[in-house]
């Protein structure tokens, strides 16, 4: 089912007029041939100014998509043989992380991502990608079982957040998250980070300590939602469209600030217009991050994770 963004309202308003055209051409012996094109040519530029110059708000929107691709889209295009993982090995399997082995471009290597549902049954299997503890460290066994392996690691971010409830809190959910960020800190085989929808608060983070992290051109990265921070902010969560403007957690900010290491352009209007290509987008970040990576030995990937992550941010000394 098609499912239409607010700034699109104006672009599928001329779609459907020309659709008509084309219509009442075939039913009827009036030749609008020259009409369409010039709506077609219209349409064009359209798009081009819209999705040109998208506000932060749109590209959350876009990142929230119902029909935006989840990880196991990418990874039956990317990935061959894949064979997924299940368990944590102390308490359960969590489907709101997926993880498994398999090949890039003929090298083995482990991936590991966030994983929403397609429909509402899904979703609810999956809990709507929000991981238990579990999840957690079912990820974290995967990428020990990379790291004895030698396997380079893949991870794909797609989460509003951890789950916060109250089962997931007595499971030890900040323990799980804390644990992956200090162990991810020291693994010695390469990891690429792809945000490829929503990257929200510590439940992306636990899959976002790498050598590069990359993001999908409309996809977001931030530390709370834009509902969340508007609703501490103003005590109004209606007011996320503003919060959305001041918080940096697009690609392109997040760029600027050094934060990520480059931006995966999209197919035009979002990655869920063609997902074939936006796949084959991704391959080429992603083959050329890995070969950069593997040039790097044990120590290297370690040390440069750990300088990667020191010049985040800035500060200054002060004499007391």
């Amino acid at each position: 089912m098609a499912v239409e963004l607010e700034f699109e309202k104006p672009i599928n308003n001329l779609r459907k007029k020309i659709e008509e055209l084309k219509e009442l051409t075939k039913d009827s012996d009036v030749d609008l041939t020259l009409e369409v094109q010039r709506l077609e040519e219209r349409l064009k530029n359209l798009e081009d100014e819209v999705y040109k110059n998208l506000r932060p708000w749109d590209r959350v929107q876009i990142a929230r998509h119902a029909n935006r691709p989840t990880t196991l889209d990418y990874v039956s295009l990317l990935i061959d043989d894949f064979f997924e993982l299940h368990g944590d090995r102390t308490f359960g399997d969590d489907e709101a992380i997926v993880g498994g082995i398999g090949f890039y471009r003929g090298i083995p290597v482990t991936v590991i991502g966030h994983q929403k549902g397609k429909d509402t049954k899904e979703n609810i299997r999956r809990n709507f990608g929000m991981p238990h503890p579990e999840g957690y460290r079912k990820a974290l066994r995967l990428m020990y079982q990379a790291e004895k392996f030698n396997r380079p690691i893949i991870c794909f971010i797609d989460t509003k957040g951890a789950y916060p409830g109250k089962a997931a809190e007595e499971r030890g959910q900040s323990e799980a998250i804390a644990r992956n960020l200090f162990e991810m800190a020291g693994l010695t085989v390469p990891i690429i980070c792809i945000v490829i929808g929503e990257g929200g608060s510590g439940g992306a983070l636990a899959l976002g300590v790498g050598n590069h992290i990359f993001m999908l051109e409309n996809s977001t990265y931030s530390v709370i939602s834009p509902e969340g921070a508007a609703s501490i902010l103003w005590k109004d969560a209606s007011l996320a469209k503003k919060a959305a403007e001041s918080m940096k957690i697009t690609a392109q900010d997040l760029y600027q600030l050094g934060i990520i290491d480059g931006i995966i352009p999209e197919v035009k209007g979002g990655a869920h217009k063609d997902v074939e290509l936006q796949a084959q987008l991704i391959d080429q970040q992603l083959a050329q991050s890995l070969q950069e990576l593997l040039y790097l030995s044990k120590d290297e990937l370690v040390e440069h994770r750990y300088e990667k992550y020191s010049k985040i941010g800035s500060f200054s000394f002060l004499n007391v």
